[in-house]
């Protein structure tokens, strides 16, 4: 009898701090939410432009993050939809330069969505997500301190639009407004992530978050008696022990040879799917990889029996997001030529920074120490079963099947940190 696995349980917190006192900028004037709704009336069609510039910001965003990455051999994790959805929100409030750039830093076209457009576009996105499963949760939360005027059409716009939750606090106090804010997340993220805030400036004035929680259990469970210790390969030159998951069975894969990658589809209980990506050259696949890539393997895979090793780990990662999003274009939020006039009348506003935490857990539920005695002599057959073993670094994504949405993505350097 299989022990259900827990797999994949992937939680993703990005938050933005909106704080007064550093923007200094000239007056780029609040044209209000025209400067922002100017694109002609296209809504059958806006909300395809806004998912499609989605999967392709995933991409964007992910060889930003692996260029930071690789010198120092760092895991890659996070969730495009939360990024995209944490900076969707902020340009509600945002005007001018600053509001083009937020827009063309998320691959939308200012002459072809309106902010109406890409707010609607978020709201059934995010409606979609909630409904499809109680193993996920996608929202946003805005804490407002006690002093802040912020514009009513500004909250009520993130409350409609991205779900948001909304909450008074006394920045001032710094320590109880933390506490509140990591009690928050805690809640949403059901204990994997407890202390987002650790250093709250007092001068804060707005904290903006977006967080993702998935779980999933295999479609085809892994037996925790055939998991034995094994090695991962850092590099041509350094091994680590892993604990290695095994089953010999029918998987969905595809070679795919023009990247020279082997694709395993490891489907959950739900509409949702793990892809593992085994490149024979990392950078290679990191350089070429594409929605159309997803949306190929989803079509053309086939299933055949194979002898697949996956190693259980447990990773956490986190980011400062200030520099990658100025890297793309995003720089004027950031400082004196901030113009987010569209959160405030009275206050000259920037973010201050742009922060989130990922965990992503593989395992087995309820398997012990003693799982790792299983027996790794496999009898010989007749017929020849293709081994497929991730013991060197590989890519992961968690895409919805139907739309190949994709709630996180992320690479596997090493599975012990």
């Amino acid at each position: 009898m299989f022990t259900m696995m827990r797999a994949a349980v992937g939680i993703w917190i990005l938050s933005a701090v909106i704080c007064v006192g550093r923007a200094h900028h000239s007056d780029h004037g609040d044209h209000g939410r025209a400067d922002q709704d100017t694109a002609p009336d296209g809504r059958a069609n806006s909300f395809l432009q806004v998912t499609s510039a989605n999967k392709e910001f995933a991409y964007r965003l992910y060889r930003k993050l692996a260029a930071h990455a690789d010198s120092e051999g760092k895991n890659i994790f996070f969730s495009p939809s939360s990024v995209s959805v944490a900076l969707a929100a902020l340009s509600v409030g945002a005007r001018g330069d600053t509001h083009h750039q937020i827009f063309r830093g998320l691959g939308f076209n200012n002459s072809l969505l309106t902010q109406t457009d890409v707010d609607q576009s978020f709201q059934k996105l995010l409606k979609k997500t909630n409904d499809t499963s109680q193993d996920i949760s996608e929202g946003t939360a805005v804490f407002v301190d006690n002093k802040f005027k912020a514009k009513p059409d500004f909250l009520e716009t993130l409350m409609q639009s991205y779900l948001a939750d909304g909450f008074t606090v006394d920045f001032t106090q710094t320590t109880d407004s933390a506490n509140t804010i990591n009690k928050y997340v805690e809640d949403k993220t059901n204990g994997k992530i407890d202390k987002l805030v650790e250093d709250l400036d007092p001068s804060t004035v707005m904290y903006l978050i977006s967080y993702i929680y998935y779980k999933g259990k295999w479609a085809t469970p892994f037996d925790p008696k055939r998991t034995k210790e094994d090695v991962f390969m850092l590099d041509e030159n350094t091994k680590v022990p892993v604990q290695m998951m095994n089953e010999e069975t029918l998987f969905d894969t595809y070679n795919d040879r023009a990247i020279n990658t082997s694709v395993l589809h490891l489907p959950f209980n739900s509409s949702y799917s793990m892809l593992l990506l085994l490149p024979d050259d990392m950078s290679t696949l990191e350089n070429a990889i594409s929605p159309a890539h997803v949306t190929k393997w989803f079509k053309w895979m086939t299933s055949s029996k194979h002898n697949v090793y996956i190693p259980k780990f447990s990773i956490k990662t986190s980011y400062k997001l200030n520099d990658v999003l100025m890297e793309m274009g995003m720089t004027d939020m950031f400082g004196d030529l901030s113009n987010l006039s569209g959160i405030s009348d009275g206050d000259k506003l920037c973010i201050s920074e742009v922060v989130h935490q990922a965990t992503l857990d593989v395992d087995e539920a309820g398997a012990t120490a003693a799982a790792a005695t299983g027996v790794g002599i496999v009898p010989k057959s007749v017929e020849r079963i293709p081994v497929l073993k991730f013991n060197r670094p590989f890519m992961v994504i968690i895409a919805q099947r139907n739309t190949k949405q994709m709630l996180f993505l992320g690479k596997i350097v090493n599975p012990n940190i």
